[in-house]
């Protein structure tokens, strides 16, 4: 006997599959559960995260842009140079956010899909609703740790393992040091902002702009870092559950060879034909009734002979 979900072949020595873990005779997909495809949404997700990475890192690198004004403005004397290092910082930000937002909500409705084709899986222990999929991210400090539970309960249960893979952790904890640190280079950077002269007259005040831009390089370093390595591990995370489980969906479904071919129904239906009635047998002629004997002529009697009677010749 082999497993339905894997094909691997079962020992009645064991109650679930030992590469899948679905339970003996249980078939891939729970009849009747809904199940979603993600391959498609997962893809769209893939590509606004590596958009927000990229756009990230060219945030990450802009304070290079604003140092090299900032430097030009100090040997022109030129403060107007300055505000094209603001400009350019800020056009950069706006786009990254956006990229951000977009990519935070594929992401979102991704994993709340795949959560929910978990459910269909026999053998699957999921450890939280489907519903936290979403709340996970949403509920203060409760993101700090839900969303991770819930990936690797999908990745679990996707990726046939017992354990929480590597790459969940690796992505959650690079999540994390560029969320934090992303957030903390941007307050000092605002602090560090406002200390600064409105206008420089002398070339303190100019290099005074460029050591600013040299210390954001710098706070940008690490959140970028994490930015980049938390890109990288969650689009193949995505693109692993997402085959994995289009996959399994796929050895489900009913594969019909040929359509069904339905007879053409008219509305109202035609009431059915009348059944022809068998045409009567047509009877034996009656046998010819044999002609009757022809009866033999009569005898004349002889006439008896008068006396005196002359004999007629």
């Amino acid at each position: 006997m082999r497993c339905q979900t894997c094909g691997d072949a079962t020992s009645p020595e064991h109650n679930e599959c030992q590469r899948c873990y679905t339970p003996l005779g249980q078939p891939a997909v729970a009849p009747g559960v809904p199940t979603y495809r993600v391959r498609g949404i997962g893809l769209a997700a893939s590509v606004a995260v590596g958009a927000t990475a990229v756009l990230y890192l060219v945030v990450a690198l802009s304070p290079v842009i604003g140092m090299v004004l900032a430097r030009r403005a100090m040997a022109h004397d030129d403060a107007d140079l300055l505000l094209g290092g603001v400009i350019v910082t800020g056009l950069v930000a706006l786009t990254m956010t956006v990229a951000h937002l977009t990519a935070a909500v594929l992401v979102i409705i991704w994993i709340y899909r795949a959560r929910k084709n978990t459910d269909a899986f026999p053998g699957a222990l999921p450890t939280l609703g489907s519903g936290w999929a979403i709340a996970g991210w949403l509920v203060p400090f409760a993101n700090f740790v839900v969303p991770a539970r819930v990936m690797a309960s999908v990745a679990r249960d996707s990726l046939w393992q017992r354990f929480t893979p590597t790459s969940v952790g690796v992505w959650w904890c690079s999540w994390l040091v560029f969320s934090v640190g992303s957030r903390l280079s941007s307050r000092a950077d605002d602090r560090a902002y406002e200390k600064l002269p409105e206008t420089p007259f002398n070339e303190a005040g100019y290099q005074a702009y460029v050591n600013y831009y040299q210390d954001s390089l710098l706070r940008n370093t690490l959140p970028a870092l994490g930015a980049a390595i938390a890109a990288v591990t969650l689009i193949l995370l995505i693109h692993r559950i997402s085959a994995a489980q289009e996959a399994r969906i796929a050895r489900a479904a009913p594969a019909w060879p040929t359509a069904p071919a339905w007879p053409a129904q008219t509305w109202p239906p035609a009431p059915p034909a009348p059944a022809a009635s068998p045409a009567p047998a047509a009877s034996p002629a009656p046998a010819a009734s044999p002609a009757p004997a022809a009866s033999p002529a009569p005898v004349a009697e002889a006439t008896p002979e008068t006396p005196g009677a002359v004999p007629a010749s």
